[in-house]
């Protein structure tokens, strides 16, 4: 703030003509005033022209106090330590992922036992032929095009492990895409128990039914799960698991997970790009070998994706009004 002398306004120094009072003031602050309300003296001009240059000492003591008082005003700031968490923000927690192991494990033994039961009450060719399917009215049947499918669904699984691998939270991504997987087999194994399916196809040729051997199924069951389930391997000779499809199921779980749990960069698109090509023909040569109704494939992508997409909406949200969510993707008190 810039302003001229101070005024003096002693009775005994004034002249008889007295002064003509201008004040300049440069800055938008209001003037200070005193404890009685008055405004401090503002500097004048005698009309003769002439400056009183005569000093007050106490008003520049009072500019300059004003000026660090609003210097100090402007430039005060309050500084808000934030401690550093020592600890992981994401707890591994590796039992809960060994459980969802459990789960899908043990979904994916009774699947094949479904599977040995419902064989036993698929109808036989003669009487039951394949229900009508539009791809089949169109594409006529190859006969290599599912060893092309079972051949990319393990590309995309061996993918996906060393993919797995690599990733920093690799015990809450392995709980996630275990969970999912029991889920969706336990979905299937209700869907094929439920309504049992002809054929798809007179191609098929399915292994003799046991009717009241147990042994006998016993053993099917345990060839089933030895090979994976997998026709390359030869152990997949039973019929009525047809709604829906698991290697659809395995094809685009797969890619989800691949596409969900990788960078965004120009380069992994393209890694992006290659394994949904996998994911993509995987799924139509099922179709194009007949192997499975066009509608087991459409419910298990449906039922697959959707199922994605709610699980991982709810987790990336931190609902914990579910009882799962608050189990399975609840963090410890002090890392929140």
């Amino acid at each position: 703030m810039e302003a001229s002398h101070l005024l003096d306004e002693r009775e005994d120094d004034r002249p008889n003509g007295g002064y003509h009072v201008m004040v300049t003031i440069d800055d938008r602050p209001r003037p200070q005033t005193t404890p009685t309300g008055r405004p401090h003296p503002s500097p004048v001009t005698p009309s003769g022209g002439q400056v009183d240059d005569k000093p007050d000492d106490s008003q520049p003591t009072h500019l300059a106090r004003g000026f660090r008082k609003v210097l100090r005003k402007n430039q005060d700031y309050i500084r808000i330590p934030v401690p550093r968490s020592s600890g992981s923000r994401l707890p591994s927690e590796w039992w809960k992922t060994g459980i969802a192991f459990i789960w899908a494990g043990f979904n994916l033994v009774l699947t094949t036992v479904m599977i040995t039961v419902v064989h036993e009450r698929v109808p036989d060719k003669s009487v039951s032929p394949p229900l009508p399917d539009k791809f089949f009215d169109y594409v006529p049947r190859v006969e290599w095009a599912f060893s092309v499918t079972e051949v990319n669904g393990m590309i995309l699984v061996a993918l996906w492990f060393i993919q797995w691998l690599f990733l920093k939270h690799r015990a809450i991504v392995g709980r996630r895409f275990f969970f999912l997987q029991g889920m969706l087999y336990l979905y299937r194994m209700v869907t094929m128990y439920i309504t049992t399916l002809p054929v798809p196809s007179m191609h098929m040729h399915c292994a003799p039914k046991l009717y009241g051997d147990s042994h006998g199924k016993i053993e099917r069951v345990l060839q089933l799960v030895s090979g994976a389930g997998l026709s390359i391997t030869a152990s997949h000779l039973m019929c009525g698991d047809f709604l829906y499809s698991g290697h659809t199921v395995m094809l685009t779980l797969t890619f989800l997970f691949i596409q969900e749990y990788s960078p965004r960069s120009l380069v992994w698109r393209c890694y992006h790009v290659i394994c949904w090509l996998l994911s993509v023909v995987g799924v139509v040569c099922i179709l194009m070998a007949h192997e499975h109704y066009s509608v087991d494939v459409v419910v298990a992508y449906f039922i697959t994706s959707r199922l994605f997409y709610w699980y991982h909406t709810i987790a990336n949200n931190q609902v914990k009004s579910n009882f799962f969510f608050s189990v399975a993707e609840k963090k410890k008190p002090r890392e929140m």
